[in-house]
């Protein structure tokens, strides 16, 4: 029980990787508020794991909605040991092909969102006596990849605003650290394969971009996650993970 007595918000909690989380915290022993947009598949979550979840529908992107994770969190399970910002959205394009409302939409999920939900962490951790952010990024917030202008660059800004955050509340006992995954097996990652052409070739293809020949499991980022939640990382603060079947070994 690496996560006993730890209260912990999954936002994405729904499905993919943040379900992953969620399920392989309060397997640890944590509780576990589950945040997303849509009520049913964090419910179905909630569900499986049992008394230690809650299910919390909102929309992260919005400041209002935000304080209302922290509210309910905090009623139900009276302190706040771990964040973790998961929730994102990917719209493939170029910096000609994207619309404004695209490249809004992309920065106000994936960067604003976890700011203000990592900002609002801050106190309740403080009183708790520390705890531990955990930000997904991406191995396309460490290096570039084509179509993918406004989600690298999200992703980007995700990796530094890590590392300044882990600069200024570091001696408060706060740690906060990013994953990068490489391509995973989600239902975001399916969507775009089953758009291509010839998906086949298309799955084959980002396949072959990984050391390991074959995407990953939304549970093997978790187990990353767990680590970082867990005092076992008590001296980890500012880092970028990649977990990412060797994408990145081979970038210069």
């Amino acid at each position: 029980m690496r996560l006993a007595d730890k209260v912990a918000i999954v936002t994405g909690a729904g499905t993919g990787i943040g379900r992953a989380i969620a399920i392989a915290f309060a397997r640890e022993g944590a509780q576990v508020a589950l945040v997303g947009r849509r009520n049913r598949p964090i419910e179905a979550v909630a569900r499986e794991i049992g008394d230690a979840a809650i299910s919390i529908p909102v929309d992260v992107s919005r400041n209002k909605d935000v304080q209302r994770i922290l509210d309910v969190t905090l009623k139900r399970f009276g302190k706040l040991d771990v964040l973790v910002n998961n929730a994102g959205v990917l719209i493939a394009g170029t910096a000609e092909s994207l619309t404004e409302r695209d490249w809004n939409q992309t920065f106000d999920t994936n960067v604003k969102a976890v700011w203000m939900l990592s900002r609002a962490a801050l106190q309740p951790m403080r009183e708790a006596g520390g705890g531990s952010i955990i930000n997904m990024s991406s191995v396309i917030g460490l290096v570039g990849m084509r179509h993918r202008v406004a989600y690298s660059a999200s992703k980007g800004a995700v990796t530094l605003l890590t590392k300044s955050m882990a600069l200024d509340h570091g001696a408060e006992g706060i740690r906060v650290n990013c994953i990068c995954p490489g391509i995973v097996e989600t239902e975001l990652v399916a969507d775009f394969v089953q758009k291509a052409p010839d998906p086949r070739a298309a799955r084959a293809a980002r396949i072959a971009l990984h050391a390991i020949p074959r995407f990953g499991k939304p549970e093997e980022i978790a187990e990353c996650a767990v680590y970082l939640a867990s005092d076992e990382s008590k001296w980890v603060t500012g880092a970028a993970f990649p977990v990412d079947g060797g994408y990145l070994a081979g970038k210069a």
